[in-house]
Order: structure tokens, then C-alpha cells, then sequence
């Protein structure tokens, strides 16, 4: 049992829970904030090397700015040196190049091009981007942070071409084997064809519109599977110092492979069809936090992941589409089941937003619980995954109402207090 025991002749409420547990997190006083972010950081543990901060909704300015106050608190006390955001990871490389001092030379030449879902449009993410390209001018060769998307390359009314994702690892082959990886590129090339008839938007909602099994899309399933094997084949090739393009070329090439394998997904009429993509989607996430915690590891560094909470939450992700009841396991889940006690996740939660049509949470509903005496301030409540918690009174809590104008936007159930580490509730 954890520190939360209590006699059995007197168990312990919720509200009980919520008045020992809790603690407000100031957001006007910098130094309060800061030692609210270090309580955090203990509470989760010292062994955490990928912090999941999830975003109850899409569209919320303030949720990102708390967001980029966290991460420099992380980098400035907690030896965080990366975050991954859910954005394409194709595009993400462009959004690195610039904080790196590479490359691009102003914002405007990444917003677009560097991001997926219009994120780059965010004065939030232009804010985190433009500091963390000040912070790596300031620091030591070497020492300076780094962006990623770890989205796959997909958006809710299309998808991508393969090229973006195949191109880097062809590159890379033919670098350090030109007549090879020529060879391979020219078969790459005329078997991927025209971007747009793999861009097609109607794809989505129509199977047959899409090129996903055509025998060329078929051929080239397998061609990125030999170009994976080739890759790890030649790995006793790379030194240390290659380390990096290496990796990002397999990683590219993986996710290529999967990649096809969703195209392949959009071409098959089936009932699960729609929660068969959303799993890959989250499959693909997976493999790229995956990736970019052992790039960090590597260099004794931490990484923050921040998207939607059900990308990151460690329970099963589930969504009411009309008459679609879909479940799936989203990407935090697949961390938990490969990190164990070194991924955890905080998930938010909203009091009122009058932005997304979110009025008060109704009585009695989490939100309401843990928004109580926490006004003009965050409130953060490490939940132990809920191991005290499994109570008539946890079940029976009723659920607060969604959003009028924000579809991205999920309230808070039961099952959150066993799907974070921890909740953060802005009043």
C-alpha cells in the first residue's frame, strides 16, 4: 500500500485524497513556479527519462505557454535537453536545423514546412522555438537542444507521400554506397509515382481511393523492408561519431515501413478500418519517442513529449466518431509497456474555457473536485496511477459535458486517474 493508507474502518474519500494530495502550482511568481515544477519532477521519480505532458484539448494558447514554462524549468534544473511535440517527424528535422543554427534562417521559413496541423501558426510554439534556438547560441558546441515531431505524417482529412520519409534514408545509403543505394533510389522512384495520388484526401473516408495496395504500393512495402534490413545490416559499419545520421536514417526507414502499411490500411474496406488506422498512427508515435529518448540517452539527457492526452495516456485511447465506438492503444501506452518506471505522464484537465465552449464542470465531476479552492492558479495531483483509488466512489463519478465549439476536447473520466502519473488542472 502506498502513503495514502488509512485505517479500513475510515477509507479515505476523494475529496479527502484530493485536500492531502494536491498542491496549487502559482503561475504569476517565476520562483513559485519553478518550485512547483520541482515538486513535480519528485514526485514522478528520479528514474523518468521521457515526461509525457498531455493537452486535454487542441487550440489552447495557454495550455502551450505552460508548456514551454515547464520545459525551461526542465532544461534549467532536471537535465531535460529535448521535446517532441505531436507534429509530422518528417518535418520536424527543419524545425531542428533552425534551433540548431542550421540551415533556415528565420521563423517564417519553418512555420509551414517544419510543422504538421498548422501547429507552426502557434505564437506558443513560436515562442518555445525562437528560445531554444537563443539557448543552443548561448550554449557550449555540443550542448544545445533539440526539436522533434514525432507525429507520423498524416492529418485528419489526408496523408503524405512516403517520399519525405524514404528520401533521408536513401541518402544516407547512397553515401556510404553509391552504386547501391543509386540502385535502390531508382527503384524507389518509379515505383512511389506521383505524390498527389497518395495525397489524395478522398482516401480517408473512401477505401478505394487510395493507392495503398496497388501492386506498386505492394512492391514498395518491400522495398522498404529491405531497405531496413539494409540498414541494420551495415550497423557494425558506423562509428560513433556517425551515430546520428545513422540512426535518423533507420528511424526514417522504419517508420517508411509502417507508413506503407497505413496507406495499405486506408485501401481496405473493413468495420475496423478507422480504429486499425488511429492504432498505427499511435504505433508510428511510439517508435518515434522511441527514437528520440535513445538520442537523448545517449548524450545523458531527458526528453518532455507533449500532445494530446489520449496520445499519451497509458490506458486504452477511445473516441465516439458518429456511430464509431473506437479503441485502440495509444502511444503513451507502448512507452509504458518498453520504459516502464522511465515514462510517466501528466495529463491536463480545464476548469472553464468561455474560448473552447467549456463552461463549469457540473458538481461532483473530477474536474470539479480538483479545480475546487484552486482559482487564478493551476492545481497538480500526483495520482499514483490511482492505486488507492479503486473505490464505489471513483467508479460511480459522473463524467462533466464536452465542449460546444472544440471537438478535440475529452473531460476527464475515472479511468484518467489510473491513465496519468499525475492530472494538472487549470482553473
Amino acid at each position: 500500500m502506498t502513503r495514502m493508507s488509512r485505517d479500513v474502518t475510515h477509507p479515505m474519500t476523494l475529496d479527502d485524497w484530493i485536500a492531502r494530495e494536491a498542491f496549487g502550482v502559482v503561475l504569476e511568481s517565476a520562483d513559485g513556479f519553478d518550485v512547483a515544477v520541482d515538486r513535480m519532477v519528485a514526485a514522478l521519480g528520479e528514474a523518468v527519462e521521457l515526461l509525457g505532458l498531455g493537452e486535454a484539448l487542441h487550440g489552447s494558447e495557454d495550455v502551450l505557454i505552460l508548456r514551454n514554462r515547464l520545459f525551461r524549468r526542465l532544461v534549467a534544473a532536471h537535465g531535460y535537453t529535448a521535446i517532441a511535440i505531436e507534429s509530422s517527424f518528417p518535418r520536424g528535422r527543419l524545425v531542428d536545423d533552425y534551433v540548431a543554427g542550421r540551415g533556415p534562417t528565420s521563423y517564417e521559413d519553418v512555420r509551414e514546412r517544419g510543422f504538421s496541423h498548422g501547429f507552426g501558426r502557434s505564437e506558443a510554439n513560436r515562442e518555445l522555438v525562437e528560445w531554444m534556438r537563443r539557448h543552443n547560441a548561448e550554449s557550449p558546441s555540443g550542448a544545445g537542444l533539440r526539436f522533434y515531431g514525432f507525429d507520423s505524417p498524416t492529418e485528419m482529412t489526408g496523408t503524405d507521400s512516403p517520399r519525405q520519409l524514404m528520401t533521408v534514408a536513401l541518402d544516407y545509403l547512397e553515401a556510404i554506397d553509391a552504386a547501391g543505394g543509386s540502385q535502390r533510389r531508382q527503384r524507389f522512384e518509379e515505383l512511389l509515382g506521383n505524390d498527389a495520388d497518395w495525397e489524395n484526401p478522398a482516401a480517408m473516408m473512401e477505401p478505394a481511393k487510395s493507392i495503398g495496395l496497388s501492386p506498386a504500393a505492394d512492391a514498395l512495402r518491400i522495398e522498404a523492408e529491405e531497405l531496413v534490413t539494409e540498414l541494420e545490416l551495415r550497423r557494425p559499419e558506423v562509428t560513433s561519431d556517425e551515430d546520428g545520421p545513422y540512426l535518423e536514417a533507420l528511424q526514417r526507414a522504419s517508420a517508411a515501413r509502417q507508413f506503407l502499411t497505413y496507406h495499405a490500411g486506408l485501401a481496405r474496406a473493413s468495420d475496423d478500418r478507422l480504429m486499425r488506422l488511429l492504432a498505427i498512427r499511435d504505433l508510428m508515435m511510439a517508435g518515434n519517442l522511441a527514437y528520440a529518448v535513445g538520442r537523448e540517452r545517449q548524450r545523458g539527457g531527458r526528453l518532455l513529449a507533449f500532445a494530446h492526452n489520449s496520445h499519451l495516456k497509458r490506458g486504452r485511447a477511445t473516441w465516439q466518431l458518429g456511430p464509431h465506438a473506437l479503441s485502440w492503444w495509444p502511444a503513451g501506452a507502448h512507452a509504458a509497456a518498453t520504459l516502464g518506471p522511465r515514462y510517466a505522464v501528466i495529463g491536463t484537465g480545464v476548469g472553464v474555457s468561455e474560448a473552447h465552449g467549456i463552461g463549469p464542470p457540473e458538481a461532483g465531476t473530477l474536474e470539479a473536485r480538483l479545480a475546487a479552492r484552486a482559482a487564478g492558479m493551476a492545481r497538480f495531483i500526483p495520482t499514483h496511477r490511482g492505486t488507492c483509488l479503486a473505490t464505489p466512489e471513483v467508479a460511480a463519478l459522473p463524467n462533466r459535458s464536452g465542449s460546444a465549439t472544440n471537438s478535440t476536447y475529452f473531460p476527464l473520466t475515472a479511468q484518467s486517474l489510473t491513465d496519468f502519473d499525475a492530472l494538472l488542472i487549470l482553473d
